[in-house]
C-alpha cells in the first residue's frame, strides 16, 4: 500500500552554526593538534635552550662564585669590566680570525672537491665517504692526531727535513699556531661542505647545462652562469654552519695549544669563557661573556643569513 508523503510533517530546517562558533571549533582543533605535536618540542626547547640562557643572563648580573658566597647583585658591572678586559678583546680578535679561515677554507675546498666527485660509480662514492669520515670523528681525537703530526719532531717536520727544509714550529710559533688551528678545523669540517655542495650539484638540472653548452658556453662559463647561482642555498648553509662552528671552538684549542703559545695567541671567546668560569671560578663574569658572545653570534648569523638569502632571491 502506497504511503501518502503529503501527510508527513516537514523536516525541521538545520540550524545554521554561527561564524564565531565555527572559528572557535577550528581554534580548538588547532590547539589540540599543537598540544599533541608541538608542545613536547617546545618544552624541550624551553628546558634546554631558553632556561639556560635566562639563567646565564641572571648570573651575569651577579658576582656568582659557588666557592666564595654570598652571591650579590652587581647590575651591569660585569659588562662594564668586559669593555676594559684586554684578554676578552684579544679572544674576540682571535675568534674573528679563526672564523674567517673556517668560512673561507672549507667552502672553497669543499666546492672544488664536490665538483670532482660529482660523478657516478663506486669509486666516487668511496671517496665521498673518505672525505666525510673526519666530520664524524671526535674533535679530541682529531686534535691529538694533528698534535702528533705537527709537533716539532713530528711527521710533517721529518718529511720537510728529507727535502732539506728546516723544522717549522707549526704549534709552538705564536705567528703560526692560529693558522695551524684554522687548517686543522677546516680539514675536519671539509667533508660537511663537500656533502652539502654535492647535494646542490646533483639538483642542478642537466637540461640547463646542455642548453648552455649548445649555446657555446665553455666549462667555466657554465659553472659561473648556471651551476654557481643554483648553489646559492648550499653556500648559505655552509657559511652559517661554519660561522657558528668557529665561534664555539673550544675542544681543538684546549687539546692542541691550551690557548698558547704565549699569552692568548689562540684563545677564542669560548675558551676564555670556560677558563674564567671553571678555572678561575668567576661564573658571574663568565656568564656575562657568554651573553655577549650569544648576541654577537646571533647578530652575525642573522646578517649572514639575510645577505645570502637575498642573493638566492636575486639569482
Amino acid at each position: 500500500m502506497a504511503t501518502d508523503t503529503r501527510l508527513r510533517p516537514p523536516a525541521p530546517a538545520a540550524t545554521p552554526v554561527p561564524a564565531a562558533a565555527r572559528r572557535g571549533r577550528r581554534l580548538r582543533s588547532r590547539l589540540g593538534r599543537f598540544a599533541v605535536f608541538g608542545a613536547p618540542g617546545l618544552l624541550v626547547y624551553g628546558c634546554f635552550v631558553l632556561a639556560p640562557v635566562l639563567l646565564s643572563l641572571g648570573y651575569s648580573l651577579t658576582n656568582y662564585n659557588p666557592f666564595n658566597p654570598p652571591t650579590e647583585f652587581t647590575g651591569l658591572r660585569n659588562y662594564r669590566l668586559l669593555m676594559e678586559d684586554e684578554e676578552f678583546h684579544q679572544a674576540l680578535k682571535v675568534t674573528v680570525q679563526l672564523t674567517v679561515m673556517l668560512v673561507v677554507l672549507p667552502n672553497a675546498g669543499g666546492l672544488a672537491i664536490a665538483m670532482l666527485l660529482d660523478r657516478k660509480g663506486w669509486f666516487y662514492n668511496a671517496w665521498r665517504a673518505v672525505f666525510f669520515v673526519p666530520v664524524v670523528l671526535s674533535s679530541v681525537v682529531v686534535s691529538i692526531v694533528w698534535t702528533r703530526l705537527l709537533a716539532d719532531d713530528g711527521v710533517v717536520n721529518q718529511a720537510l727535513g728529507w727535502i732539506g727544509v728546516d723544522p717549522v714550529g707549526w704549534l709552538s710559533d705564536p705567528t703560526l699556531a692560529l693558522y695551524s688551528l684554522g687548517v686543522i678545523m677546516s680539514w675536519q669540517m671539509l667533508g660537511f661542505c663537500v656533502v652539502v655542495y654535492l647535494a646542490g650539484l646533483q639538483s642542478v638540472p642537466g637540461e640547463l647545462l646542455e642548453a648552455a653548452a649548445i649555446d657555446g658556453a665553455g666549462p667555466f662559463a657554465r659553472f659561473r652562469h648556471v651551476t654557481w647561482p643554483l648553489l646559492a642555498p648550499a653556500l648559505t648553509i655552509n657559511t652559517v654552519v661554519m660561522l657558528i662552528t668557529a665561534f664555539k671552538a673550544y675542544d681543538h684549542i684546549q687539546v692542541i695549544t691550551n690557548g698558547g703559545p704565549g699569552s692568548g695567541t689562540t684563545a677564542t671567546v669560548a675558551f676564555v669563557i670556560l677558563q674564567t668560569g671553571f678555572t678561575a671560578n668567576r661564573q658571574g663574569y663568565a656568564a656575562a661573556m657568554a651573553i655577549v658572545m650569544l648576541v654577537i653570534v646571533a647578530t652575525a648569523s642573522a646578517v649572514a643569513l639575510k645577505l645570502l638569502q637575498r642573493r638566492e632571491v636575486e639569482l
